[in-house]
């Protein structure tokens, strides 16, 4: 693990100099007593409301992670603390249960890692994921998953049963062709080529997926975009999208103080390139504007994006209604004879 590095907490009124030298980070698992386990999400630009996180903070370490600021919601710090001082919810299954138990419960499409990585190395331990996995099949309820994890293939026997009795789609996050860029960028995720393998593993045992090439930094992995399409497609994925980097709160200075230790030569190029797309600035935080970019060279990289798309041979899915699978187990009718 790195030193200890994290910018101010604008939610913590006192802050401390260190007099000895900055210490090491060392990882801590902290338990959640937390009451509820659906995380609705009102964002208009996003195309799901509910997200199961299991666990807070993230081991992965990518230095671009949008979810870095909300560690600072519980008193941790957007840096350091994020990879190494993690949460976990221990009652996540139950609470799962329970609220699809409410009567005002309809069977919506509820997203893993909304937040956080669901399959981070932690769930090798705690099998929180897997357990909230099996919540869904028993219930019949749609799910989507967003993932960087290769321990995602464990579970392949009860995604089988979601795609057969309700619906599933699992994303695999790759935003980079380099295995070496992408060290460099994610310090603790799989490698790309695990992923790409993982990804072929869930297309073969007849699991939908999709590639998400997210975040896009301008600078860095635009140029990538065409070789991961390919690669995704041939691998089975029958669905992809992108979205630009975002750099909303903390996530600023952890990500230049990242990119900047691990891209001396390029940083200067990201920064740039990252000011023109965003009108000059280097983050938006406004819907429907805070995934995409803006100006001539944005539109390049969304015509690669198209063209690329259509030359691995994805095709434009009509997404259509998520159907109802939702029941509740007990609640069906028996028939007498």
């Amino acid at each position: 693990m790195r030193t200890v590095s994290n910018p101010p907490n604008p939610f913590e009124s006192q802050y401390r100099e260190l007099l000895e030298p900055v210490r090491t980070a060392k990882l801590t698992v902290y338990e959640d007593e937390t009451r509820e386990i659906l995380s609705r999400n009102d964002s208009p630009d996003l195309p799901f409301r509910w997200s199961v996180n299991p666990y807070r903070g993230c081991f992965h370490a990518c230095a671009y992670c949008y979810a870095r600021s909300s560690h600072e919601y519980w008193g941790f710090g957007a840096g350091t603390d994020f990879d190494s001082k993690l949460i976990v919810k221990d009652d996540a299954p139950r609470l799962l249960r329970h609220a699809f138990n409410r009567q005002s419960w309809g069977g919506e499409l509820i997203v893993f890692s909304g937040n956080t990585d669901c399959y981070q190395p932690l769930e090798a331990t705690y099998g929180l994921t897997r357990a909230c996995l099996s919540v869904c099949a028993e219930y019949r309820n749609p799910i989507g998953i967003i993932t960087k994890g290769v321990l995602v293939l464990r579970d392949i026997d009860i995604l089988k049963q979601l795609s057969e009795e309700a619906w599933v789609r699992v994303y695999l996050s790759i935003p980079f062709a380099s295995d070496d860029v992408a060290r460099r960028v994610e310090p603790h995720a799989p490698s790309i080529t695990k992923r790409f393998e993982t990804l072929k593993a869930l297309a073969d045992a007849g699991i939908a997926t999709g590639i998400s090439i997210a975040p896009v930094i301008p600078g860095l992995n635009e140029d990538d975009i065409p070789e991961l399409l390919d690669r995704a497609h041939q691998a089975g994925a029958r669905t992809a999208c992108a979205a630009l980097l975002r750099l909303s709160g903390s996530v600023e200075p952890v990500f230049l103080e990242r990119m900047t230790e691990a891209f001396p030569d390029r940083i200067g190029k990201i920064v740039n390139r990252l000011r023109e797309v965003r009108g000059g600035t280097l983050t938006e935080s406004e819907f429907f504007r805070r995934q995409r970019g803006q100006g001539t060279y944005w539109n390049v990289i969304e015509q690669l994006f198209a063209l690329a798309k259509r030359r691995a041979g994805f095709v434009e899915e009509d997404a259509g209604a998520m159907p109802r699978t939702f029941r509740r187990p007990g609640s069906e009718q028996t028939v007498l004879f």
